[in-house]
């Protein structure tokens, strides 16, 4: 990750009251740029389990993508999700805020734009700079690795409620990082599967990833931990399971999940 340097930059001066992140995905890309001083206000799911904020993060001020909740932290830059600044952003910029939101991102290509571009909003283009040359360089390790490893191993994705993930998702991004083949993708899945007990009774993999099972967000349906096809592919598989705060969305630390399943497919070539 990039360093918490407390020299600005060159470029736009880091911001001056502080930077509040009002979305899960947008307090992991903050975390990973702007010194401790400078946050301000974490968002409102900071305390779930899918977060992944150092203890000192978990005692900052919480923050909600309104208007009238930010103006009340008087912000010198908001950081919104993808998508969730809409009218909130609007009213807070003709009050003469600053605000920034992060694009879409469902591979390592977007997760390197949102950091670049959160750097040159926060002020911190040497820091943004830092960590994508280091998620490059973790990236060309899991390459060596998968070099080393010959094989490329089959993975299917379950979640607690019995969704997949296939072509175009950043779980096919990390799988494909790790050195794996995505199992559901290659049974023609593309994007966020949803539950499918179908699939579930049909799909061969020699590892399944499971997510959110017991870190999860509240009230998530746990068909996969009832269901007889589920259980039948949990079964049928070497097991790992990715910390779902590692990737809530394609964020800094989906290197993280990407290294942990490069982990597991090591394992599964030096049993094979």
């Amino acid at each position: 990750m990039a360093s918490a340097s407390w020299a600005p930059a060159q470029g736009t001066a880091p911001p001056q009251g502080g930077v509040v992140s009002a979305s899960l995905c947008a307090d992991a890309y903050v975390l990973a740029l702007e010194p401790v001083g400078g946050v301000k206000a974490l968002s409102w799911q900071v305390d779930q389990p899918i977060s992944a904020a150092p203890d000192w993060a978990r005692q900052l001020p919480r923050a909600w993508p309104d208007a009238e909740r930010l103006f009340a932290l008087d912000p010198g830059l908001v950081v919104f999700g993808t998508g969730e600044g809409g009218r909130a952003s609007a009213m807070l910029e003709r009050s003469g805020y600053r605000t920034s939101e992060l694009a879409w991102a469902e591979d390592f290509d977007g997760v390197r734009a949102n950091l670049l571009a959160l750097g040159e909003a926060l002020g911190r283009e040497t820091e943004a700079a830092a960590a994508v040359q280091t998620l490059d360089d973790r990236l060309a390790d899991l390459q060596r690795r998968t070099a080393r490893r010959g094989a490329v191993p089959s993975v299917a994705y379950l979640s607690a409620s019995g969704g997949s993930a296939g072509a175009g998702t950043y779980v096919d991004a990390a799988i494909t990082a790790a050195g794996g083949r995505n199992a559901a993708a290659e049974s023609g899945v593309a994007g966020w599967g949803r539950s499918d007990p179908e699939l579930a009774l049909t799909l061969e993999a020699d590892i399944i990833l499971t997510s959110y099972f017991t870190d999860g967000f509240a009230g998530m349906l746990s068909r996969a931990t009832r269901h007889a096809a589920y259980r039948r592919l949990l079964g049928s598989a070497g097991r790992v399971d990715i910390p779902s705060a590692d990737w809530p969305c394609a964020g800094p630390r989906l290197i993280n999940a990407a290294e942990a399943i490069a982990d597991a497919l090591d394992e599964w070539a030096q049993r094979s």
